[in-house]
């Protein structure tokens, strides 16, 4: 045409522009709409609409929403009003408009449709239910399926399988049934998309029966099994513990995996603990040279799963001679493995591999090797990682340094805490919660009062929930130190909010057992009670001290009672408080040793003998008060003997219970 002087014309390039769309050449096309341009020319509806599915297809929303607005301005001045747009137009611009996530110019131009008579085609709703379902409207999605009917405009495969598709993953799997059905019924044939649609919604969900009966059908329809849906269904089996199933779903598809299936199939397999099965997969990928870094890592994990460490260690020290070279997931996971086993010497060999091949980028492998030794109580090895990660380049987190905090706390160690506080404060890192409670316990651990003070007061400025442990703390802290007012106002601040706990209310009966005020320690008491706040060793133990510190002798065996109905194990601390009751009861040495000799050899009955003295001890007790008023004179017979209820029937523990909550 050029080298005979024919110049082209609008139909000459929209011809150009759209073979080139076509045959996937997008960017040529955009060049010669280019060279229109420059001729003057204008391009028509069908052109532009086929550049800004060019755009589209490219990615560049913006750009094909600039074009259309510039072509449809344009289009404007020259025909002197608004141009009307025909439905491919439309269609285009709605689908443009949805894979860029503007669902309000989605929803304008439908709107826009309508108010000018253009009838919307199946393409149309199709496109509009697929956006709307993407971004989670299922209210528009099915109001969509109902304007379909009204427009008397029929749905067909593709319609169905997007509903399928969009009710599977909204979790609502009765009603992608019901489209699967409808599709049958109005003479729709389900595809292979609709079926693996439906069947993969049937395995994540365990539907063994449906699945199976779907899974008949496509195999009598030739219908193909893709790899996503059978290892989904492998894992279906796995998870119903239908194991000879699940192996012969495997066995029927291995001979045609990837790399990847296989790596789901050893995941579905290992991560339920069934090693076995995991091995002769991971086998069956070895023989069929499907072996990589994905596979090697799935098998680790199921090995670290089952604590398999040796193992899953032979796994990453094997992948160099099939070639693979391990990655970042596979020493992190071995790492993570290692450290929680509690063998930071092993995680500190892999985390110094994984630095020799440069793959240490962040500070998350340093923090795990970190947190194990730290748990082991050995702080020379975590000051020796800090300071060696910090040499290599890599900066702390604010989690690391949490770690580091709350190690030091643990030991009580205030200098290394406070410095390494320090360090984070200067590395620009924002304080949160955990870090506060760390310095808070460390504080309390060494009663630091005016440090954990000001250290709460910057924990209560970050406005976070996680404020009831350094409240607790706190109380703990000003009961040490006999600040009742401080104690009082933490504890009614936790009641007001609703989150004063069990240790809550027990440190605050220690407060006032220690200064002497068991008139408020009893109602404290009575609350927790009432609250059911009373079921732990530690707090029991609280409530009886202070029984016993006021002279309430008979409370406090009370409480030992429901102690013993509740089940919960007395300690060291609560036969210690009892003793008390014992020793000011009159209870000789002799009698008293041979209650310990019973705890001490744990005897069954020992906690039923306990009670009997007690309450012997208590009721011989208040008795001799009363006869005394009477008779100073008399004498008090011995309140417990332990000889004679050696010779008695011995009880079992559930006798012993029943006994404890009917006896008086």
């Amino acid at each position: 045409m050029h080298s005979c002087g024919v110049m082209p014309d609008n139909s000459t390039y929209g011809t150009l522009i759209n073979a080139c769309c076509n045959g996937g050449r997008e960017r040529v096309a955009l060049l010669w709409l280019g060279d229109m341009c420059k001729r003057g020319l204008m391009p028509d509806e069908v052109t532009m609409s086929i550049v800004v599915q060019a755009y589209k297809k490219a990615g560049e929303y913006e750009t094909a929403e600039l074009f259309f607005r510039k072509w449809s301005s344009d289009s404007s001045t020259r025909m002197e009003g608004h141009p009307r747009y025909n439905l491919y137009t439309y269609n285009t611009l709605i689908d443009t408009y949805g894979k860029a996530g503007q669902l309000e110019k989605l929803s304008d131009t439908f709107s826009q449709m309508l108010r000018e008579g253009v009838a919307p085609s199946v393409v149309t709703f199709n496109t509009m239910i697929h956006v709307w379902g993407k971004h989670h409207g299922m209210e528009q999605v099915a109001s969509l399926v109902r304007m379909m009917e009204e427009f008397q405009c029929f749905p067909d495969t593709r319609t169905y399988n997007i509903l399928i598709s969009l009710y599977r993953e909204s979790n609502n799997i009765d009603v992608a049934e019901y489209y699967f059905w409808r599709m049958k019924a109005e003479n729709l044939v389900p595809d292979v998309v609709s079926c693996r649609t439906l069947l993969y919604g049937y395995s994540i969900r365990g539907m063994v029966t449906k699945a199976e009966a779907l899974l008949k059908e496509m195999d009598e329809k030739g219908f193909v099994i893709d790899e996503y849906t059978q290892s989904a269904l492998t894992r279906m089996y796995v998870n119903a513990g239908m194991l000879e199933q699940a192996w012969r779903w495997f066995d029927r598809f291995h001979h045609q995996m990837n790399s990847e299936c296989f790596s789901a199939n050893i995941d579905a397999f290992g991560e339920k603990g069934y090693i076995v099965l995991a091995e002769k997969a991971f086998t069956c990928c070895l023989k069929k040279h499907m072996l990589n870094v994905s596979v090697c890592n799935v098998m680790i994990k199921g090995y670290g799963l089952v604590g398999k460490m040796d193992e899953a260690c032979e796994v990453a020290d094997g992948m160099e001679r099939y070639g693979i070279l391990p990655d970042y997931v596979t020493y992190s996971s071995l790492i993570q493995l290692l450290s929680t086993a509690k063998l930071p010497k092993k995680a500190l060999h892999y985390l110094e591999k994984m630095q020799a091949v440069k793959l240490l980028s962040d500070c998350v492998p340093y923090s795990v090797v970190i947190s194990s030794f730290a748990k082991n109580g050995d702080l020379r090895m975590v000051e020796y990682l800090f300071s060696e990660m910090i040499t290599s380049g890599i900066r702390a987190d604010v989690f690391l340094y949490s770690i580091l905090i709350a190690a030091y706390a643990e030991v009580g160690k205030v200098q290394q805490a406070a410095a390494y506080f320090g360090l984070m404060k200067k590395d620009g890192l924002c304080e949160n919660a955990t870090i506060y409670n760390s310095l808070i316990k460390l504080y309390t651990k060494v009663g630091y009062v005016a440090e954990a003070r000001e250290t709460y007061k910057l924990l209560r400025s970050l406005d976070t929930d996680a404020i009831l442990y350094a409240s607790n703390c706190m109380i703990d802290l000003y009961s040490d130190h006999c600040m009742v007012k401080e104690a009082c106002e933490i504890f009614e601040s936790l009641k007001a909010g609703g989150s004063a706990n069990e240790f809550s209310y027990a440190m605050m009966v220690c407060l006032y057992k220690k200064i002497a005020r068991y008139d408020v320690a009893h109602r404290i008491c009575k609350e927790m009670q009432g609250l059911g706040l009373l079921t732990q060793a530690l707090s029991y133990n609280s409530v009886i001290q202070m029984y016993v510190s006021g002279g309430r002798m008979d409370d406090a065996l009370k409480i030992f009672k429901k102690m013993l109905a509740s089940n919960t194990p007395p300690n060291d601390a609560t036969f210690k408080a009892l003793n008390v009751i014992l020793v000011r009861s009159g209870v000789t040495k002799n009698d008293i040793r041979k209650l310990e000799l019973l705890r001490r050899n744990n005897t069954h009955d020992c906690l039923h003998q306990w009670y009997r003295a007690l309450y012997s001890a208590v009721r011989s007790s208040t008795s001799s008060f009363q006869h005394s008023i009477i008779d100073q004179s008399g004498t008090r017979a011995r309140p417990f003997d332990i000889d004679n209820c050696k010779s008695r029937k011995r009880n079992t523990r559930k006798q012993v219970t029943s006994k404890l909550i009917s006896n008086g």
